[in-house]
C-alpha cells in the first residue's frame, strides 16, 4: 500500500491511521500497535519537518509491505537524509529542563521497533527511513 501525505504536520495521524488498521488486520496485539503508531508517526514528523522542511509543495511517501512474519514501513522525503545519528538522549537532563526536550524521535523509534534503518538519498533522490515491526511466533 502507497500513499502520499502532504507535508503538513497533523497528516502524520492519517498515515498512523492506516498502519493501526494494517497491524491489527495482520494479528499484532494492541501494545504493539501502539508501539508501531508511536514510532510511525515519528518518522512522519521527522520527514516533514527535518527531510521537506515544513514545505506544502512536497510529499512524504509512505509504503506499508505486509508479510506473514512482519510489517515493514517506508517513510520518504525529499531532504539528504541524516548526517549522523544523535547521542543517546538523556532523559534526566530533559527532564530536569538541562536538555531540548526535543529530539528524541530516532531513540523512541529504535526503541520501539524491531528494526529501523534511515538511508540518505542522493541529489533528486530524497531520502528515507525503513521501520520493521515482526509478528511474535505463538509457542508450538
Amino acid at each position: 500500500m502507497e500513499v502520499e501525505l502532504p507535508s503538513r504536520l497533523g497528516f502524520e495521524k492519517v498515515a498512523m491511521g492506516t498502519a493501526a488498521s494494517v497491524a491489527k488486520l495482520m494479528g499484532f496485539p494492541d501494545d504493539r500497535i501502539e508501539d508501531l503508531k508511536t514510532a510511525f508517526a515519528e518518522a512522519c514528523i521527522n520527514a516533514i519537518e527535518h527531510g521537506n522542511l515544513l514545505n506544502d509543495n512536497l510529499c512524504v511517501g509512505v509504503i506499508l509491505s505486509a508479510s506473514d512474519e512482519a510489517l515493514e514501513v517506508k517513510v520518504m522525503d525529499n531532504g539528504a537524509g541524516i548526517a549522523k545519528a544523535p547521542s543517546k538522549p538523556d532523559i534526566d537532563r530533559k527532564m530536569h529542563g538541562e536538555e531540548d526536550p526535543r529530539g528524541m524521535g530516532m531513540f523512541l523509534i529504535q526503541s520501539l521497533m524491531d528494526e529501523a534503518e534511515w538511508v540518505k538519498g542522493s541529489p533528486g533522490k530524497g531520502s528515507y527511513v525503513r521501520l520493521v515491526i515482526r509478528l511474535a511466533k505463538e509457542s508450538e
